[in-house]
């Protein structure tokens, strides 16, 4: 098993609201992700998730605990300016809207913004733009200007903009939210690929159950506590806790569920679509 890279110990965040009261949002959350895995972070609307993703990359400060990356005590008040800046390198942060994040007028110009801000070099650059491109399928697009591309197209100009900073984790804070489903899955094969092809450790925030399937470990926060931590056949059989805290399941997951309820004997831990229909093809099997 790979070495732990972020380890998250008792840590607290609460921020102010408007009338001077101090909000929990985190929660003596304790939490460790190795080296080289995919993971999905689940949560409803308030849960803690994108703000433990803004933690990470000290975009936010916690109010309590320690957080440690890469061997890194980030949240040390000895931290000094080049130990933050090798963090932010190190985990970079592909949001929401593509759009944010895209600054200038041609792809290759925006790819090539990141590492020009690290001093690399002008023939370092080149190639890790060429390279970023490739591996977001988007070399073709590299003259275009930014704006004039579908919203999944964008949203892979701002993950080849992070891959060419090299980073050793990406946290995609609910990245595919504001795209359609084929976006969706443009933008989820380009994770899969980062991971699977280039080790890349990933953390990915969403709200799609469909999408936490594809990932090897699933983490559902809950009012700013780890909930359930699992894979994600394991996570996704606890249908009535899920739905309890206002969460979904893949709908492979809710049509064997229903099923059971009905009095059926079957597993309802199978989440792609052909593993589905085989466990529904095997009561076929059964009645002949």
């Amino acid at each position: 098993m790979s070495d732990t890279f972020i380890k998250v110990e008792k840590l607290n965040f609460s921020y102010t609201d408007d009338d001077g009261h101090d909000v929990p949002v985190l929660r003596d959350l304790d939490l460790e992700i190795e080296g080289g895995s995919l993971v999905a972070v689940l949560g409803h609307n308030g849960s803690g998730k994108s703000t433990l993703a803004k933690l990470i990359n000290l975009i936010l400060t916690p109010t309590s605990g320690k957080i440690t990356v890469d061997g890194l005590d980030i949240t040390s008040s000895e931290l000094t300016e080049d130990q933050l800046f090798e963090n932010r390198k190190n985990v970079g942060m592909v949001f929401q809207n593509p759009d944010n994040q895209l600054v200038a007028t041609i792809v290759e110009e925006d790819i090539a913004f990141g590492p020009e801000n690290l001093g690399v070099s002008s023939d370092e650059i080149r190639k890790r733009v060429d390279d970023a491109l490739k591996t977001v399928g988007m070399t073709e697009f590299a003259r275009h200007s930014p704006h004039q591309l579908s919203g999944g197209q964008k949203q892979r100009v701002a993950i080849a903009g992070i891959i060419a900073m090299m980073p050793k984790c990406i946290i995609f804070d609910e990245s595919t939210a504001m795209l359609d489903p084929s976006g969706r899955r443009e933008v989820m094969d380009t994770i899969i690929r980062l991971n699977r092809e280039y080790g890349i450790t990933i953390l990915h925030i969403t709200h799609y159950m469909n999408e936490a399937a594809m990932c090897d470990r699933v983490i559902v926060l809950n009012d700013g506590k780890v909930e359930l931590d699992g894979k994600p056949t394991e996570v996704f059989s606890n249908v009535k806790l899920l739905e309890s805290i206002g969460l979904d399941v893949p709908q492979t997951v809710e049509v064997l569920n229903e099923l059971k309820i009905e009095g059926v004997n079957i597993e309802i831990d199978k989440l792609s679509v052909d593993e589905c229909a085989d466990e529904i093809m095997k009561l076929f099997g059964e009645n002949k």
